[in-house]
């Protein structure tokens, strides 16, 4: 068996990367040669200011009394320079958003798996082109453009990564810091004559990063007088910067100004879905070579906003986020970035009409200089006799199409110029993506198949070595040795024709695994017809019903994935399920407690998503329901009688339950500290970090008991559970435990229902007590409604209190009692846990019913398997790469969850028995009655 669980953590992981090679593989190209205007510039040099996570709602709205909150900015877009909305993609973390902005392409989204800080992949960018740039700002976004550029002209000044605290007084100090330094730069460099000479040079970037907004609305929520404070601060800081700039060069108007940010934020702080509030970013440019504010009478926009910000009467010009990077490259005259796929937005630039026209021509050319790389690279790993090439683009078309254009430029006829300029860009975009995507179909078929195939083996080792359904069949050997030949020959004939088409290592996976795969199927062929035969000879009108329910069951989980009221009618229809199957005539007072709790349980998908609103009492009255319900239990086992139990072990119960109460005072004490702007007080953080560390080893001293281990690992799980709480959140896991041990309750009264075994008597009932292999029996049909449960139950254990699937769900609030200090990879590894503590549970109880009911862990494990694979063929197909960006990051996300919940089962499946089994002996005084 060991090698079926390697064999299938395998397949599953080849699944799970695969997605990434077919819909998400990195599309830059390298080897295109770089394309600048002809004509002298605008400007000589170039002012950038990246306000992180500012929303444009925020920037450009009016304050309830009518004045601007930003007042400088305001009159700048009023007055001297051009405005619009600047429209991001997912996801809109600050990462990607820079690269979109100063390399004008989307990063995509394997970048995002290969690291944060870094640059994973070698990109050109605005600053790579410049002749200097100097940047100020954050650690974890400068540092990236001066790796990426070659030579050393690329300057970073950062702060130290421990001023982002999301806990500090006022975030509105990392802008300070900024304005600051740059101030004292300039100062510094009238008495340094390199650095002032090279101050004067032409083609000069300044990048100014201003993290402050960012944090203060992680910290704060965006609607926060904080945040709104700091955008008052950051354009008090533009001011002065502006003026002394002008000063420092004598107002010679060759200076050009950008504002804008790398991504919004919702109204609950947080941003990397592609939610409008997220999406939408401020552009203000003004000065050297930009259109000066245009007078309109009627504005024909989508939304409604120019009459909230009362901006109706100038003209708003949106632009694409990737669109800035050949601005500002046309503005100061370097080369367009080599990977740019931005469009130049030419109604921003104050120039001749001959300067558009060959700034754009330039642009075309940059494009389709890609294009050309890339169709290129296809033809080479492709057969000459399988390649189509990209019809409107053939090697004739791009030839006429830049031979009409320079005519058009030599004949002065711009306005047609420029717009043969944009159908090119859009039609070399267009062939871009589909060279990118040419493989696509090709490599989706393989792991379809693979897929299948995949299901269909494990459902045939189900029914061989688990039930009665077929008899054991004699192999036949010759016929086995023409298949493993046959399909031996069918493997060599692929791995040859990718040979001759040099294709990457990873087609060789994606293509051969159907080979294995269906080979270990065919090979069962005689168990398939014993199956067969069988099958029809039971009634045809049950097997049709069961199946039908089976799949009904499949597709709630499946729809569930995009409704979690979906949930809510499947805990509904379980509540049902003992009045259904006449479970309840045995046991009343069982069946009317599982009722009730699935009802209560059901209410949790219906609440919004959690992390919106913080409500810091409801997790406090969580922890003391706890402390009131665990004393009561703690009453009742001692009363009960059980020879076993040694009484030093209900010691370990009350220092569980002081954990609770100590993590219950810890987050109420927190939040009142961080709402008073006094930080994270450092003995509750030392609390926090030593319940995270000890909680587990209390729960592993606690006796393995059936009903006092799961008592245990509720109160050991939930002291960690409370203190990464910040709402309703914290009696999920109350509910839930309490729906599991009566589930556990119920599959006994189940097993007498269906005659299949006596009923054990659970008090006693011990962990440790390894079953007699002989004791297990054959798998029942009720047995794949036993796994459906644990499944439904898991995926209720994920969705039940908001959508994990969706990056903007990351609330930060939520890892406050342990750091306030910005860290992706910790704040992330806590979320998870987060996330586990109620898989945790379930997989616990999954573990009790297992033993409980006498079934090898295997064949339940099994048919958990085979539903999950099926939902996860589901996903496969949903997965999207286009439309909008919150559905992309939601299709991917899904088929991941679905396939790490595969590989994550496995990997909780031996957490659990760890956790139900284990028991650390302490040295004990008496040693009376120990087992």
């Amino acid at each position: 068996i060991p090698v079926f669980i390697l064999a299938g953590l395998l397949v599953h992981c080849v699944f799970l990367v695969s997605i990434f090679d077919i819909y998400f593989s990195s599309p830059l190209v390298h080897g295109m040669t770089p394309q600048q205007t002809p004509l002298p510039p605008p400007a000589k040099r170039l002012v950038l200011f990246v306000a992180d996570g500012l929303r444009a709602d925020s920037l450009f709205e009016l304050d309830s009394n009518g004045t601007a909150r930003a007042p400088y900015l305001r009159s700048i877009l009023e007055n001297n320079g051009s405005w619009g909305i600047s429209h991001t993609r997912v996801p809109t973390e600050s990462r990607p958003g820079h690269v979109a902005l100063i390399a004008g392409f989307y990063e995509d989204v394997s970048a995002v798996a290969k690291g944060w800080k870094e640059n994973p992949v070698e990109f050109d960018s605005v600053f790579n082109e410049s002749k200097y740039t100097w940047s100020w700002g954050s650690p974890d976004i400068l540092p990236m453009f001066a790796k990426g550029a070659t030579g050393d002209h690329v300057y970073t000044f950062c702060y130290a990564a421990e001023s982002e605290d999301f806990g500090a007084e006022d975030a509105a100090k990392l802008d300070m810091w900024v304005f600051d330094h740059v101030k004292s730069f300039f100062n510094s460099s009238r008495s340094n004559q390199t650095l002032f000479s090279a101050l004067n040079e032409e083609k000069v970037v300044l990048f100014l990063h201003l993290l402050g907004i960012d944090t203060n609305g992680h910290a704060h929520r965006p609607n926060s007088r904080e945040y709104q404070e700091n955008i008052k601060q950051v354009d008090e800081g533009v001011k002065e910067i502006a003026s002394l700039i002008d000063s420092f060069y004598g107002n010679d108007g060759k200076t050009a100004f950008i504002l804008t940010s790398d991504h919004g934020m919702t109204d609950w702080g947080s941003h990397g879905a592609g939610h409008p509030s997220e999406t939408l970013t401020p552009l203000i440019v003004w000065g050297a070579g930009v259109n000066y504010p245009q007078k309109v009478t009627t504005q024909f926009l989508e939304d409604n906003f120019l009459k909230e910000w009362k901006l109706e009467n100038l003209k708003r010009l949106d632009v694409n986020q990737a669109d800035i990077a050949p601005l500002m490259a046309s503005l100061i005259g370097v080369p367009f970035p080599l990977n740019s796929v931005g469009t130049l937005p030419l109604e921003y630039l104050n120039t001749s009409a001959l300067f558009k026209a060959e700034s754009m021509f330039t642009n075309a050319v940059q494009v389709l200089e890609q294009f050309k790389v890339k169709m290129s690279q296809k033809k080479e790993t492709t057969l000459s006799i399988l390649f189509t090439p990209f019809k409107p683009l053939s090697a004739s078309e791009q030839i006429n199409y830049l031979k009409k254009i320079r005519l058009y430029i030599e004949q002065q006829k711009y306005d047609e110029a420029v717009s043969l300029c944009k159908t090119l860009i859009n039609l070399a975009l267009e062939g871009l993506s589909y060279y990118h995507t040419y493989d696509r179909l090709f490599l989706g078929l393989s792991i379809a198949v693979s897929f299948v195939g995949w299901t269909t083996y494990v459902i045939l080792v189900i029914i061989k070595a688990h039930t009665n359904l077929t008899k054991t069949v004699p192999a036949n050997k010759k016929k086995s040795t023409v298949l493993f030949y046959g399909f031996a020959s069918a493997g060599m004939i692929i791995t040859f024709f990718l040979l001759i088409q040099t294709c990457p290592w990873t087609y060789y996976i994606y293509c051969l695994l159907p080979v294995p795969v269906w080979y270990a199927v065919v090979k069962e062929i005689p168990v398939i017809q014993d199956l067969a035969t069988n099958v029809l000879s039971l009634h045809i009108g049950q097997s049709a019903g069961f199946l039908l329910v089976c799949i009904l069951g499949i597709e709630i989980l499946v729809f569930s994935f995009f409704y979690r009221s979906a949930l809510t009618v499947g805990l509904l229809v379980f509540a049902g399920w003992p009045v259904i199957t006449q479970l309840w005539i045995q046991a009343k007072t069982k069946a009317l407690i599982w009722t009730l709790l699935c009802v209560l349980l059901a209410i949790f998908p219906l609440m919004p998503v959690v992390g919106r609103e913080a409500n810091i009492p409801l997790v406090i009255a969580a922890g003391l329901l706890t402390i009131l319900i665990s004393f009561f239990l703690l009453t009742s086992l001692c009363k009960s009688e059980n020879k076993y139990r040694d009484n030093e072990d209900l010691k370990i119960y009350f220092y569980q339950i002081f954990s609770v109460a100590l993590s219950t005072y810890v987050v109420g004490s927190t939040h009142n500290s961080l709402k008073i702007k006094q930080g994270l007080p450092v003995m509750n953080q030392i609390i926090s970090w030593m319940t995270l560390v000890f909680s587990p080893v209390l729960l592993l001293l606690s006796p393995t008991f059936l009903f006092e281990r799961l008592f245990s690992i509720l109160l050991s799980l939930m002291s960690t559970y409370l203190l990464l709480s910040t709402g309703y959140e914290a009696l999920f896991p109350l509910a839930l435990f309490g729906l599991m041990f009566v589930w556990i309750n119920m599959e006994q009264e189940a097993l007498q229902h269906y005659g299949l075994s006596l009923k054990p008597k659970l008090a006693v009932f011990n962990f440790t007590c390894t079953m007699d292999i002989t004791q297990f029996r054959q798998l029942h049909l009720d047995d794949v409604r036993r796994s459906f449960f644990f499944v439904f139950f898991i995926v209720t254990a994920f969705f039940g209190t908001g959508n994990i699937a969706s990056i903007n769900s990351f609330d930060p609030a939520s890892v406050y009692c342990f750091l306030t200090v910005f860290s992706p990879f910790m704040m992330g590894g806590l979320l998870l846990l987060k996330v586990a503590i109620p898989f945790v549970l379930v997989s616990c109880a999954f573990e009790a019913v297992q033993v409980t009911t006498q079934l090898s862990s295997k064949s339940l494990f099994l048919i958990v398997l085979v539903i999950s694979d099926i939902m996860a063929l589901h996903f496969f197909f949903l997965v999207k790469d286009y439309g909008s960006w919150l559905d992309i990051g939601t299709s991917i996300s899904h088929y991941v969850l679905v396939m790490s919940l595969t590989i994550f089962m496995m990997v909780m499946n031996g957490l659990a028995q760890l956790l139900t089994t284990r028991r650390l002996g302490l040295p004990r005084r008496n040693k009376h009655h120990s087992m």
